[in-house]
């Protein structure tokens, strides 16, 4: 009896291990994704930007084109 109930014990102990360790990993899954989010949007934010600054230029070189064709 006091064997088993040993054994139980340390397998309750090795599970409980391994629910702390899939949430563990879990969390810096989902720690990781969201830095990633994160980066995603500091990116999008830096691409319309180039995009509005590119748009702009040639909105400029096409009236300096325009004015200077008059």
């Amino acid at each position: 009896m006091a064997r088993s109930l040993v054994l139980l014990t340390l397998a309750l102990a090795l599970t409980g291990c391994g629910v702390a360790e899939t949430g563990s990993a879990a969390a810096a899954a989902a720690a990781s994704q969201a830095q990633e989010a994160r980066e995603g949007l500091k990116t999008e934010a830096r691409v319309k930007e180039q995009l509005d600054a590119a748009m702009k230029q040639a909105a400029d070189q096409r009236k300096t084109a325009d004015d200077e064709s008059r």
